[in-house]
């Protein structure tokens, strides 16, 4: 049974977590992300491309302006909101669904939400060594929702890779009540693709219920492998033809109990997930 949880925003925006599957759309304005960077960097064609995903069946738009792929160059938090800005104006303005932004920096976090943002999407789980409680300390203070990805440096693990995570987990939990943050508010994404090898992708990925609960509680989950490299060392594939390898993996997270997919191809996963949704609420 997945957690049901519904978000409003000032705003007018609202989401529903639990009923069905949502798709959050990915939105890159990078110059460098490993699958589409380029591609949405202009004003015009990252609204156009915005109103597109909404409309194969976004949920959320996801938009980052600074590559996580694999050797990624980092940017300063100013760097990434002069980036930022003008996209975030212009998404709220015209984009009827929540938007997250995809950042670990406070400060970036801090100024999208500003601008419009309505959820915070950190790859380190409130965890960033560089700002110890400073994740934790933005979202308290604008009580957004936060999708909280387990993220290490390394790719080794000295054990059990679940219970590495689920440790993970709960320290990002710990930081979260320190900060005052209503649990209601978090998402966990076992983050698939960071801090792992491609089979131990593949081994969450087997595992994944077992993240469902922690310390008897049901969260929500995020799961984002769209267009991964570990897709590509399984099945030999490059970046542009991994589109069902994606749709496979969100269908097992599914059935798996995970809430959202995060995705690049909207219109087919999402077509996807409306089928496994229509038949696990088949009566």
């Amino acid at each position: 049974m997945k957690p049901v949880r519904t978000y409003h925003w000032n705003d007018g925006r609202s989401l529903s977590l639990g009923e069905r599957t949502c798709i959050m759309g990915i939105l890159n304005v990078t110059a460098d992300s490993f699958s589409d960077g380029g591609k949405w960097n202009t004003l015009d064609r990252a609204l156009y491309h915005a109103q597109e995903l909404v409309r194969d069946g976004a949920d959320i738009i996801d938009i980052g302006a600074e590559s996580s792929r694999p050797g990624f160059q980092p940017v300063s938090a100013e760097v990434e909101t002069g980036r930022l800005a003008p996209f975030l104006e212009a998404l709220a303005k015209e984009i009827p669904v929540p938007i997250s932004v995809d950042t670990f920096k406070a400060q970036t976090a801090e100024t999208a939400i500003g601008l419009g943002a309505n959820i915070i999407n950190d790859i380190w789980g409130l965890q960033y060594g560089a700002e110890p409680g400073a994740m934790g300390a933005v979202a308290a203070r604008y009580g957004v929702p936060v999708v909280a990805m387990h993220n290490q440096a390394a790719r080794e693990y000295t054990g059990d890779i679940m219970a590495a995570i689920r440790t993970f987990f709960r320290e990002t939990l710990r930081i979260a009540q320190a900060a005052g943050i209503d649990a209601d508010k978090l998402i966990l994404d076992p983050g698939i693709g960071f801090g792992k090898t491609p089979e131990a992708n593949l081994l969450v990925l087997r595992r994944l219920e077992e993240l469902c609960e922690l310390d008897g509680r049901e969260w929500p989950l995020l799961l984002g492998t769209s267009r991964k490299s570990f897709i590509g060392a399984a099945l030999g594939l490059p970046v542009e033809e991994r589109m069902e390898a994606t749709g496979a993996t969100c269908v097992l997270g599914i059935l798996k109990g995970c809430s959202i997919m995060r995705v690049h191809a909207v219109k087919p996963i999402a077509r996807m997930c409306r089928m496994i949704d229509a038949i696990m609420e088949a009566k």
